[in-house]
């Protein structure tokens, strides 16, 4: 409880949400929450209880400041092995810039060695003093570890509840969009006129990042808002502590401006660019929870999204698609890798049943942007053929009016009631920016270099 008749959970809680409702302790009655805002990143959700009976008696918590290590904390909660309160003790045992399962993400996390488990999830976590230092959200699994959760501390919680106050929605933590190496090597920073034990190599821009009119590949960033950069990739944190250099820019807002200093052929120089959301290629998460499709005569095409992922495994992908989704870069913002998922079997796409999975490139000669791309190509269409192509040259052709007659009946065979998702209804607007990028030779390369997998981290 924070007051103004909201409340804070984990965005995980309540991700395919169509009813939230809430209880208090010691109380049967349940009321039901709206959900105003889903942080993914952050793994946070706001919610809203409009009944001033459940608020009765009730005070806000109140924000701690961000603990220091060996600081005691309590993790109170409802985790497996019962249903009452449960209250667990321990200590901060690290603090730095953590994988956030959720969210595929990089923020600010409290490691704890109280115990967190299912159950726990957005639940507080409070000091000696009774303030609350952040929300429980995730724990790591593994046989060589035992008692690691993590919490989201307050700073992050507070950027997560201003970004709402300022824009009314939850827009993102930006990111600077660029691929860096350590420079730890002495021969390395000689290599590029760097005299001094400091900065980070720019490898690789995004092509959708605003740093690509101001950043070029092999660049070093030697500071950030005056801040200096270590050869490590880490900047003053505290006192006596060192951060991984990301915390700064998670730090910022969607549409800040960031001041880079910068060595660029050993002279030093000061850039300016914008910080936006990260633009994902394969969306972790769906936007409004129901995935874009189209149907076009039992042939289903959708975009490749990690759910979808996880939902046919990976065996199933290829492992072509499957690098595709791991490490390309976006082009555009907006582009999508299309998927023929399945085939509804029917005489009018004979020979095709067995396909599925596999990324459509191009219709008719023209290259795939994205589904509602697609959906415009195809209603637009006044050829006798409408031409799939495929990886690998490989080619599913309909004859167009055949299609156009089969469709209907595919459809009611199959207790569909619709042949596109209700977000494809929309008028589609062509963008001449996404061509230019899809004319472009980009080679397909690694999104990120996490120092951390997100393999054993769970929700809580």
């Amino acid at each position: 409880m924070i007051g103004d008749g909201k409340l804070l959970t984990n965005a995980h809680c309540v991700e395919h949400y169509t009813q939230v409702k809430v209880k208090r302790r010691g109380d049967d009655t349940k009321y039901v929450a709206k959900v105003l805002a889903r942080g993914v990143e952050c793994d946070i959700a706001l919610l809203y209880v409009e009944s001033e009976e459940f608020w009765k008696g009730a005070d806000p918590l109140k924000f701690g400041r961000l603990p220091c290590l060996q600081d005691s904390v309590t993790v109170v909660g409802y985790p497996l092995g019962g249903d009452t309160i449960s209250v667990t003790k321990g200590v901060v045992s690290r603090i730095e810039v953590t994988s956030y399962a959720h969210g595929a993400s990089d923020l600010l996390g409290i490691q704890i060695d109280a115990a967190i488990n299912p159950g726990n999830s957005g639940g507080p976590a409070f000091n000696d003093q009774g303030e609350c230092i952040g929300v429980a959200f995730q724990v790591f699994r593994s046989d060589e570890a035992e008692n690691i959760g993590y919490v989201i501390p307050t700073t992050v919680v507070s950027h997560f509840l201003t970004d709402y106050e300022r824009n009314g929605k939850y827009t993102g933590f930006p990111s600077l969009g660029v691929l860096l190496q350590k420079l730890e090597n002495p021969a390395l920073r000689a290599c590029l006129k760097v005299n001094s034990n400091e900065g980070v190599l720019v490898r690789r821009i995004e092509p959708t990042a605003a740093a690509h009119d101001a950043l070029k590949e092999g660049d070093v960033i030697v500071s950030f808002d005056g801040i200096p950069v270590g050869c490590e990739g880490t900047v003053p944190f505290r006192s006596t502590e060192r951060i991984a250099f990301r915390y700064l820019i998670s730090q910022k807002f969607a549409g800040d401006t960031a001041e880079l200093g910068i060595i660029r052929g050993g002279a030093h120089m000061k850039v300016k660019t914008l910080l936006y959301p990260r633009v994902h290629l394969v969306p972790y998460h769906i936007e409004g929870g129901q995935p874009s499709y189209l149907i076009i005569a039992g042939l289903v095409f959708t975009p490749l999204s990690e759910p979808l992922i996880d939902e046919e495994c990976e065996d199933s992908m290829g492992l072509k698609l499957l690098a595709k989704a791991r490490y390309s870069l976006a082009k555009f913002k907006g582009e999508q890798i299309v998927l023929l998922s399945q085939v509804l079997a029917n005489e009018a796409n004979i020979g095709y049943e067995d396909m599925g999975n596999q990324q459509v490139l191009k219709f008719n000669g023209t290259k795939i942007k994205n589904i509602r791309h697609l959906a415009h190509l195809v209603d637009t269409c006044k050829d006798e053929y409408l031409i799939f192509e495929f990886e690998d040259n490989f080619l599913a052709v309909l004859d167009r009016e055949a299609a156009s007659i089969a469709s209907p009946r595919i459809l009611k065979d199959y207790g569909i009631p619709f042949e596109r998702s209700s977000n494809l209804a929309e008028l589609y607007l062509d963008s001449s920016e996404d061509d230019l990028a899809l004319s472009g030779d980009l080679d397909d390369i690694p999104a990120s270099n996490l120092e951390i997998g997100f393999d054993g981290l769970l929700w809580a």
